[in-house]
Formats: structure tokens, C-alpha cells, sequence
């Protein structure tokens, strides 16, 4: 097993403006549902931001408003209050022409309050009272006022008029509270919602475009890597529109509309603490250029210990019976540590910096707001009310809510940056199109001319030439190495030649859409691959076109019920991964049975018969019979006595035809194949080497019907 280099990540890098671009298209896809997130959100926060402004008017107009200046009125209604045999009224809450009499005022000195029977010239200053006597010093001199010390009775009096308005205040909070409830439900409802159908969309077109990805694109990558970018990072994604876009997107809305409300409050004030916003982008700015490259590296460890656990878990009888398992704790131990590392880079550069950002900033507001409230007098007295005072602080502290949640949230914003980079990295690999419809059944007439190919810069294949017509069974015989299953991987259409041409019933398969030219192909493998599921749901493959009778029909032509019958389900036994609960014989015959089913014009046999015992191939070379007739059968073999019957034998040797004919034909020749067989049946000890030009061994060229015109 092999490993990438630690220090190499196995992504490219795309530019964060194009991963947020693609990012926001897929967003359009449930714009109508995080347009109304928004709009919830935005409701929200407004209601949530009326708080403060309540609390100030309860302050202002209610609690503080008591030291307004008080006149005498006849108005004995629910805004007037009894005093001393005489009736006042706060000046405010007279009507525009209702005659007011003499001016009074209560002023809070201390935890009492005082009755002073006239005006006040300047309240704002330190107050004292003592004998009757109101003292008030300013920066402009000493004030005194005879004044009287009003009982709790009497203070109650004065407030009584305010507990309406201050009730309807808190009935007021009450339902903005209410609402606020409402919106943050349905925000977080509908942003969720909305990422769970992105990232649906996202895993589907990503699996989608798996399915395209041309043959060779998985020769090089592991399967551990790929299932990491359709799992571990479309979850990382989710995240990001999950968590961090709900959040980034509260605070930039919450952020508004915090310093909408403050420059309502106090503009001057409000510009003072715009200081925060250039900060944090700055920092937002600076963190991701080194979280990246961290969460960089993090992703692909993560991608790479998937890749050693699948390649450990597939090959673990071969780990064992090697003892290797030191060693593959070792690799997996290295890449486990790599990754726990860069972890810990994120752990540390997440605990050093985002707490104590906010920290300090909040910290620094307070500092400015106290500063300025403190230097904004006229004449001694303070322009900003306590009221004012009081909202700004609340909404100030409000502020650092949605920064904190936005600063937690970077580290998942960048990771989340990086998986999606990998993801649409994966998604832009060039795919196979894939085209709608079908053609009708071709009937098989094969033919290769002048064929070479290579995988890289060596061809594999030089010069193959020959024809396989419609019920002909052609065997390609070779030492391993020599090409034969490149022909296969030609014909299905895999790969494509670099020279020569390949055509099915004398059409091109250059002309035709690979999803046609396989729709007619049928292959059993040496290793046959089963599903999760039961044996007719692996004859059929969910095929709504194949029947349950035509997948027992398959099944009972080719014998399966005869070594399947003893099975408690029958055709519906249990299949788990791979048909591990079955043996060698029974899954061949599976596999028999769905190449049936399927009924291919052409059918490939890859050492099909190769891992079954002697009774079960008598059975399937039985069912061979059914299974070849009427169709163009290629059979890749090494075990020789399977395919005597073969109408044409192809023996490859490095990528060129060296001997074709019949089994007889071949075995008069003594050549090559006739060397291969007698050493299968202990009657040599070696093969010789060909030498000469492919074919040179041929007599008679009309023997073999024409095949191969160019040799």
C-alpha cells in the first residue's frame, strides 16, 4: 500500500471568488425559501432592536420623566396629580390651549425625592438637601431651593399617571419579544431547509457526474478519496450553509441594523464605533490567508486516511496472511498523526485569536461610548440622556453577539471553503456525455483494422486486425501483459485508439454514444461483482424491462437452481456486499444469469470459468451454449481447454496478434499456442520464443475466412 507525500495536498487551489461564486448558483437554486429566511431575519432583528428603544422611552418619558417641570392645572383628570390642596400636571401633557399656572418640580436627590415649589434653573448637577433646603452645584456656581422631602405616598402620587404608559411599554416588549420568537424559528427553519435541498443537489450532481467520469480518472485515484469528496466534504459544505451562512448572515443583518438603531439614537456616537466593522473584515481577511492553508492539508489527510482504511478493510485477508499489519498501522499511524497535527495548528490558532478579539473590541467600545458620554456637556450638562445612555450601551453589547457567533464561525467557513474548492475541483473533471434514448439491437459483427493504442506513451496494442462475426465465439488467449483485456476495454468503448478503427455491424463506435454501444453488451468477470440486495435483484439490477419471470427463467437456464435450491430464500436469498456469504460457484452463476437477462448482442467472458470447481463449470459450459447463441461471445482465457469450440483464437503476445485460427488449426501449427497448451497439459516445460512477424506462421490465409486482411 502507498501513500501520498504528507506534505503534498491532493487538491488544487481554486480561487475563493469562483468556489463563492458556484457556491451562490447553487444557493439560487432555493432562492425563494432563503429569501424568506432573510426577510424572517430581518423581522427578527427589528423586533429584537425595539428593545432598547423601549427601555429608553420607559426611562426618559416615565421613570426620569418625573423630573420635567410640573404646572398647576384645574384638570383633575388621570394625568393630574393632588398635592398640598393644590393640582399639577407634568408640561408635557398639557393640551395645546390649556392654560398652565405655576411651575414645580420633583428632583431625585439621593434615593429620595423633593418637592421644590417654583422653577429650577439648572437641575443637571450635584444635589443636596438639608433643612428644607435644596442645594444644586453646577459648573457654573451654587444653587439654592427651599424644598420639601416627599413621603413614599406622596412619590407614588406623582407616578401613578406613568404606569399606564408604562405597562402598555412592557405590553409593547411583549410582543415584539413575541415576534422576535416567531422570526428566529422561522429563520433558522427556512435556512436550514434551504441548505439541506443545496447540499441535496450538490451530493446528487456530484454522484452524478462520478457515474461520467470517464474509466481511467479512478485508475489514479483511490476509491477512499472519492467517497471522501461525496461524504466528508459536501458535509463540510452543509456547514457552511448550515451554520456559517446562518450565522454570517444574522450578524450582517443583526450588524445593521444594530448601528441603524444607533445612529437613530446618537449619529455622532454611532460613526465613533464604526471602528469595529473595518476590523473585523481585516481579521476576517488575515485568518482565512493562514486557516487555508492549514484546512488545506487537514482535508486531504482526511481524504487520505479514507483511502488506507478502504484499501486496509478490502485487502485484509491479504494483510493478514502477509502479517502485515505492523506496518499498516504504521502508514495509517503517520498520516493520522500529520492530520492530528494541523488540528492542532486550527485548535491554536482558533483559542489565540477569536475570543480575545472580541474581547478587546468589546471592551474598547465600552471605553469610547463612556469617554464620549462623559465629554459631551454643554454648559456642565450632559446632551445625551440617561435613557439614550442606557439603549446605546444595551445595543452596543447586542453588537458583540452576532461578531462572536461570526468569529467562531471561521473556522468552519474556511474549512468549509476548502472541501468546496475540492468538490467543484472533482466536479470540473471532463466527463462523458451522456446521451438520451437508444438504437435497436445491433447484431455483433465486430471488426478491428489496424488498430494501436496506448494507455500512456507505450502502445499496448499495435496493428490489431480482425473480425468477429455475429454468433462467432472469439478467444483471446496471451501471457498477462500481451493486451487482451485492453481489446475489451476498446470495445466498450473505455478507451478509444490512437489509431486504426473499430467498428460494430460497419458503423464506427467512434459515431455511436458509448451509453448505446453498452446497452448491447453483456460481460461475466473472472471476479464477479455483486450488490447489496437478493440474487434477483443482482440478475436484474433494478431493470424495470426484466421481469421476475425472465430472472428465474436466466437463472434456470444457466443451472444456478440446481446449486442455489438448497439456499432458505431461494432466488431472494440475501445478497450482502460483494456476495461474500456465497461461494466462487454461486456468484459466477449469478453473473451468468444477468448476462442473460440482459441479452447482449455481445458477450465478453473474463475467465469466467477461472475460480470454479470442476462440477460447477460442467454446469455453466452446459449453459454457455444458450448463453452464446445468436450473439458475438469473446472469451479471455488462460486456462486453454475452455475454448477448443472457439471459432477464431487471437494469441497475443506484446500488443500484437502473433497466431490466429481454430483450436486445430492452431495446434497443426505448433507454434506459440500450441507451446502454451501442451504446457497446461504437463507436456512442456517452457514456451520458446516467437520470432518473426506476427502471423508468420500462416500457410493459408482462406482458412480463416478473410480475418485480419492486413497481415
Amino acid at each position: 500500500m502507498t501513500t501520498n507525500n504528507p506534505q503534498q495536498p491532493d487538491t488544487g487551489s481554486l480561487q475563493n471568488k469562483t468556489i463563492t461564486r458556484r457556491l451562490f448558483q447553487y444557493a439560487l437554486t432555493a432562492k425563494s425559501t432563503f429569501i424568506v429566511a432573510i426577510i424572517a431575519l430581518a423581522i427578527g432583528v427589528g423586533a429584537e432592536l425595539a428593545s432598547p428603544f423601549i427601555a429608553k422611552m420607559m426611562i426618559d418619558d416615565h421613570m426620569m420623566g418625573i423630573e420635567n417641570p410640573f404646572y398647576e392645572t384645574e384638570d383633575t383628570g388621570g394625568d393630574s396629580v393632588a398635592y398640598d390642596g393644590a393640582t399639577f400636571k407634568r408640561g408635557d401633557r398639557f393640551a395645546e390651549n390649556e392654560t398652565k399656572g405655576r411651575e414645580v418640580r420633583i428632583l431625585q436627590v439621593g434615593r429620595g425625592f423633593v418637592f421644590v415649589d417654583g422653577p429650577v434653573a439648572q437641575p443637571a448637577g450635584d444635589r443636596s438637601f438639608a433643612d428644607g433646603t435644596l442645594t444644586i452645584v453646577t459648573a457654573n456656581g451654587t444653587d439654592t431651593y427651599p424644598a420639601a422631602q416627599l413621603t413614599k405616598q406622596q412619590l407614588f402620587d406623582f407616578y401613578e399617571p406613568e404606569i399606564p404608559g408604562i405597562v402598555r411599554l412592557i405590553l409593547l416588549y411583549l410582543l415584539f419579544l413575541a415576534i422576535s420568537i416567531v422570526m428566529e424559528f422561522g429563520k433558522t427553519y427556512w435556512l436550514q431547509s434551504s441548505a439541506n435541498r443545496v447540499i441535496q443537489k450538490l451530493r446528487l450532481d456530484l454522484y452524478a457526474h462520478i457515474q461520467r467520469l470517464p474509466v481511467h480518472f479512478f485508475d489514479n485515484l483511490p476509491a477512499g478519496k472519492v467517497v471522501s469528496r461525496v461524504t466528508n466534504d459536501t458535509e463540510a459544505v452543509k456547514d457552511l450553509f448550515i451554520a456559517v451562512l446562518s450565522n454570517f448572515t444574522t450578524g450582517i443583518v443583526y450588524i445593521t441594523g444594530i448601528y441603524v438603531a444607533l445612529f437613530i439614537l446618537d449619529p455622532r456616537l454611532a460613526a465613533v464605533s464604526l471602528f469595529v466593522v473595518p476590523i473585523i473584515v481585516l481579521w476576517i481577511y488575515l485568518y482565512r490567508k493562514v486557516a487555508t492553508k492549514y484546512n488545506t492539508i487537514i482535508r486531504s489527510r482526511l481524504s487520505e486516511l479514507n483511502a488506507i482504511i478502504n484499501e486496509s478493510i478490502q485487502g485484509m485477508s491479504i494483510i493478514r496472511v502477509f502479517r502485515r499489519e505492523q506496518q499498516t498501522r504504521d502508514e495509517f499511524e503517520e498520516l493520522n498523526g500529520d492530520y492530528m497535527k494541523h488540528q492542532n495548528k486550527m485548535v491554536n490558532l482558533n483559542s489565540l485569536t477569536s475570543h480575545n478579539l472580541v474581547g478587546v473590541l468589546r471592551n474598547f467600545s465600552f471605553t469610547v461610548v463612556i469617554w464620549y458620554f462623559g465629554s459631551s456637556t454643554i454648559d456642565g450638562t450632559s446632551i445625551i440622556t440617561l435613557g439614550a445612555l442606557y439603549a446605546f450601551v444595551d445595543i452596543l453589547g447586542r453588537l458583540f453577539q452576532p461578531i462572536t457567533g461570526m468569529v467562531n464561525q471561521l473556522a468552519s467557513l474556511d474549512s468549509a471553503m476548502v472541501s468546496a474548492g475540492r468538490v467543484f475541483e472533482l466536479l470540473d473533471e471532463p466527463g462523458e456525455a451522456v446521451t438520451d434514448g437508444e438504437m435497436p439491437r445491433y447484431k455483433g459483427n465486430v471488426v478491428f483494422e489496424d488498430v494501436s493504442f496506448a494507455y500512456k506513451k507505450d502502445f499496448v496494442l499495435k496493428n490489431i486486425s480482425f473480425e468477429a462475426a455475429q454468433g462467432q465465439t472469439v478467444a483471446l488467449v496471451g501471457h498477462t501483459g500481451s493486451g487482451k483485456s485492453s481489446i475489451i476495454n476498446l470495445l466498450f468503448r473505455f478507451y478509444d485508439p490512437q489509431k486504426g478503427r473499430i467498428s460494430i455491424d460497419g458503423q464506427s463506435v467512434r459515431d455511436l454514444p458509448k451509453q448505446w454501444i453498452r446497452r448491447h453488451m453483456g460481460i461475466v468477470l473472472q471476479d464477479p461483482y455483486l450488490f447489496t440486495g437478493t440474487i434477483a435483484s443482482n440478475v436484474s439490477l433494478g431493470d424495470e424491462r426484466i421481469t421476475r419471470e425472465r430472472v428465474d427463467r436466466a437463472l434456470r437456464e444457466v443451472g444456478a437452481d440446481k446449486i442455489l435450491a438448497d439456499l432458505p430464500g431461494g432466488f431472494d436469498e440475501p445478497v450482502v456486499e460483494k456476495g461474500s456469504t456465497l461461494s466462487a460457484g454461486q456468484r459466477q452463476l449469478i453473473s451468468f444469469a444477468r448476462a442473460l437477462a440482459f441479452d447482449p448482442a455481445i458477450l465478453i467472458l473474463d475467465e469466467a470459468t477461472a475460480n470454479i470447481d470442476t462440477e460447477t463449470e460442467a454446469l455453466i459450459q452446459s449453459a454457455l451454449g444458450v448463453l452464446k447463441k445468436g450473439r458475438t461471445t469473446f472469451v479471455i482465457a488462460h486456462r486453454l481447454s475452455t475454448i477448443r469450440s472457439a471459432d477464431q483464437i487471437l494469441v497475443l503476445h506484446r500488443g500484437e496478434i502473433v497466431e490466429r485460427g481454430t483450436h486445430d488449426e492452431l495446434m497443426d501449427i505448433g507454434g506459440r499456442y500450441y507451446q502454451m497448451y501442451e504446457l497446461q497439459q504437463g507436456g512442456g516445460d517452457s514456451i520458446t520464443p516467437v520470432t518473426g512477424t506476427p502471423d508468420s506462421g500462416f500457410r493459408a490465409r482462406a482458412a480463416f475466412g478473410g480475418a485480419g486482411g492486413n497481415d
